[in-house]
């Protein structure tokens, strides 16, 4: 049960900051899908009432005590990793990966889900292994069973979910109080061998990754070779979109490149740039400084948290958000590859948005029972 001293320190402000969040991007969405010119708002619809079903998810993950959560961290393990096995062997194929579970009136990606799953089992674990931490033997095991969800969801395919799964876990690791002994050693080894895979993936018989990541990184490399133009055309078209945008804006549905759809995937994974062509500079700046204060805020409720499982399950989520909205933002800036990863609350889609709203429900959950209050 929740008592009134921990109902005090509900953080309003972190709701406020994700419902505004949400609500542009209702907005950006509405506009991305023409409903100004008489589309039919279907996916405005749908993300209202995703957005309403987030609330109540954020609700019960902020209300059951996160220790009881955490007692759960081997069954939700098991159930993660049967999930991604259960999406590999009877999942809906779309575009190429086999991503997705239909439910009938639903389609779900558990790989969103797992997200929340990899956070809580690896902050108990790393909190029950502290001590061992800088044991070998202890960072193989964690390492092991990094892997094993890494490797499934690289079946897809989806390396850029991948990705989040192993930045969450060297986050963790690094509060969880790494030696810096292993971490200069990661880098110096992570280094080369990240130039040498840039180097081998540039032959055209590689077998690291599918044609179409490594035509997208090789598009990222050589940005004016014809033989990638269709790869980089998403990137190019968002990259004029925001430009255009200047300081200002073109104003709400007055975007060209969007309203003429030239914009691919515009209400998901390039929504940004629609927020930067309609809303211009200042927009960009008024979405980084809500992610920002998102963050900050997340990170304050961290440092004041009464355990340091309460400490490693808000930095996971916070590493979550903001290793997406970092990316996703690179990506239609023309300062990363293509990776298909949502920004955060803004970008069209169920799963990605629950997942997102329980993870803010968890750092609720911690922020109502820190040490003290910072407001």
């Amino acid at each position: 049960m929740i008592s009134k001293k921990q109902l005090k320190s509900f953080d309003i402000l972190m709701v406020l900051l994700v419902i505004v969040l949400v609500a542009i991007g209702i907005v950006a969405i509405s506009s991305a899908q023409h409903v100004n010119s008489g589309a039919d708002p279907i996916y405005v619809n749908r993300q209202l009432l995703f957005f309403v079903i987030g609330i109540i998810l954020m609700c019960i993950a902020a209300f059951i005590d996160y220790h009881f959560l955490g007692d759960l961290y081997i069954i939700a393990y098991i159930v993660g990793i049967s999930l991604l096995v259960f999406v590999l062997l009877f999942g809906d194929a779309s575009k190429g990966a086999v991503r997705w579970l239909e439910l009938g009136f639903i389609r779900i990606q558990p790989s969103e889900f797992v997200k929340i799953i990899i956070i809580l089992f690896f902050a108990k674990l790393t909190d029950k292994k502290q001590k061992e931490i800088n044991k070998f033997s202890t960072l193989i095991l964690l390492a092991i069973l990094l892997i094993i969800p890494v490797l499934l969801i690289m079946k897809q395919p989806d390396l850029s979910t991948s990705l989040v799964f192993v930045f969450i876990f060297l986050m963790l690791l690094y509060v969880g109080g790494i030696s810096y002994k292993y971490i200069i050693s990661a880098v110096l080894i992570g280094i080369p061998i990240i130039f040498l895979i840039l180097i081998y993936i540039q032959n055209p018989n590689q077998k690291l990754l599918k044609d179409y990541q490594r035509d997208r990184i090789m598009a990222m490399i050589h940005k004016d070779n014809k033989e990638y133009a269709d790869d980089y055309f998403q990137t190019k078209q968002s990259v004029h979109a925001i430009g255009s945008g200047q300081l200002y804006g073109k104003g709400l549905y007055k975007g060209t490149l969007n309203q003429l759809s030239y914009l691919p995937e515009p209400h998901t994974d390039f929504i940004f740039s629609v927020i930067g062509e309609e809303f211009g500079f200042v927009g960009c700046i008024l979405i980084l400084g809500l992610f920002l204060l998102l963050i900050t805020r997340a990170l304050w409720i961290a440092k004041d948290a009464k355990d340091l499982f309460g400490k490693l399950l808000v930095v996971g989520v916070v590493s979550m958000l903001g290793f997406q909205a970092f990316v996703n933002i690179g990506v239609v800036t023309a300062l990363l590859p293509n990776t298909g990863l949502p920004l955060p609350f803004i970008s069209a889609g169920g799963s990605s948005l629950w997942t997102n709203m329980i993870g803010i429900g968890l750092i609720l959950n911690v922020g109502m029972r820190r040490k003290k209050s910072f407001y």
